[in-house]
């Protein structure tokens, strides 16, 4: 039933994007094939069907022969579908309809709810799910569950990975002696490759590998949702997290959970009060070494991020993006309890705390709390008496930046 339900869903899909029968006739049937061999689906009760045709190199068999004739490409390599653009050669005639549309740039499957476009039908499928917040694949031994059968597959290696190598300084275990080797060099400190094009030296000749993409600007590594490319494949999985919604790391302090590590352990000083890094021209100090360098453009006046519709202008990249919002009038995050759309993630998991009442931002001198980290840091200047923005009309101090902007109209004549 819950594989009938989904061809359902999926050929409801496939006529929403509009694309030729033909094509969407045969992505159909390898979604199907897919969903065959996933974990999600039981076989145990389905009725056994007849095959009659049998591969004479493995003994796998067949219900219709056509089945037969593709499988026996797998023994001879054939592969008889070609690109006439680049050359690249397929078994599927399907494949084929899929990679031309890599030159096309034709992306004939559309999402009803955010827009968003793609050039395969089951990537639409998988997409849909970040809305839904369905997770059809789980690990048996964990119970972790995952919206893609990629991540799952991912996600089975912490379980069957032995680690026999341990590290005789620190105590860390590895599954390959190589890698034992690689982490020793943490300790000694040595770094016996170097890029040859700008001297920086390197402990693992793979990081060096990585290291050089940032000269040529090669990108090998592709996300499958959305076609974003990484030089490095860790950065392509910490990227898939946005699509699955994983956070595998959480704070044991408020419960607050991270697609990365760092991000952890940075959030972390957020209870501790630790803030290692000062500016060398006002003092202020950071619990990152990101947020300074931001910082320190407010003091030199960089701004070399440029919106190219209006010329406004940014210190962060990521503020640009977000900003080209305004002129594009996208909204890709939706909640899923109401319905309201935000143009940034970060909006949209504090407006999520409307609903759940979380407030993860709690003050240390008086215990009040607050959904958002800017209100908390706000609230405390009330205890320290910190009044950072200064008229330079009339020397007048204010603590919240909206009051100051208010006061500044009194200047000017400007009604409130």
């Amino acid at each position: 039933m819950l594989l009938l339900e989904e061809k359902e869903r999926t050929r409801r899909l496939l006529h929403q994007g509009g694309s030729n029968m033909r094509s969407l006739k045969m992505e159909s049937v390898q979604l199907a094939d897919c969903m065959k061999t996933s974990e999600m689906v039981d076989n145990s009760n389905r009725p056994t069907e007849e095959k009659p045709y049998g591969c004479d190199q493995c003994g796998k068999r067949f219900a219709r022969s056509g089945y037969l004739l593709t499988h026996k490409t797998l023994h001879t390599g054939e592969k008889p579908y070609g690109c006439d653009l680049c050359g690249k050669r397929f078994r599927f005639s399907s494949n084929l309809l899929v990679h031309q549309r890599i030159h096309t740039g034709e992306k004939p499957y559309c999402c009803d709810q955010c827009g968003k476009r793609f050039n395969q039908s089951g990537i639409l499928v998988t997409h849909m799910r970040i809305h839904t917040g369905e997770k059809r694949y789980c690990c048996r031994q964990c119970g972790k569950t995952f919206d893609h059968s990629g991540h799952l597959a991912t996600h089975k290696k912490i379980h069957t990975v032995e680690k026999l190598y341990c590290c005789d300084q620190c105590g860390k275990r590895f599954a390959h002696l190589r890698d034992l080797n690689s982490h020793k060099r943490i300790h000694t400190g040595e770094k016996p490759y170097g890029c040859g094009l700008c001297g920086k030296r390197f402990t693992i000749s793979r990081n060096l590998d990585s290291h050089k993409r940032i000269h040529t600007g090669e990108k090998p590594y592709s996300c499958d949702l959305c076609e974003m490319r990484f030089g490095v494949s860790s950065n392509l999985v910490v990227h898939q997290r946005i699509h699955s919604g994983e956070r595998p790391y959480g704070c044991d302090l408020c419960g607050r959970r991270f697609t990365q590590s760092g991000h952890l352990i940075t959030h972390k000083k957020i209870h501790t009060r630790e803030k290692p890094y000062g500016s060398g021209q006002c003092g202020k100090r950071f619990d990152h070494s990101g947020h300074l360098a931001t910082h320190k453009k407010i003091h030199t006046g960089e701004k070399p991020y440029c919106c190219d519709q209006c010329g406004k202008r940014f210190t962060r990249f990521g503020d640009l993006n977000s900003h080209k919002r305004i002129h594009t009038g996208e909204k890709p995050y939706g909640c899923g309890q109401c319905g309201k759309r935000f143009a940034r993630f970060g909006d949209l998991n504090s407006h999520k705390r409307i609903h759940t009442g979380e407030k993860p931002y709690g003050c240390d001198l008086c215990g009040k709390r607050f959904t958002i980290s800017s209100n908390l840091a706000v609230h405390r200047r009330i205890h320290t008496g910190e009044k950072p923005y200064c008229c330079d009309l009339c020397g007048k101090r204010f603590g919240q930046s909206g009051h100051f902007a208010t006061h500044k109209k009194t200047h000017t004549g400007e009604k409130p």
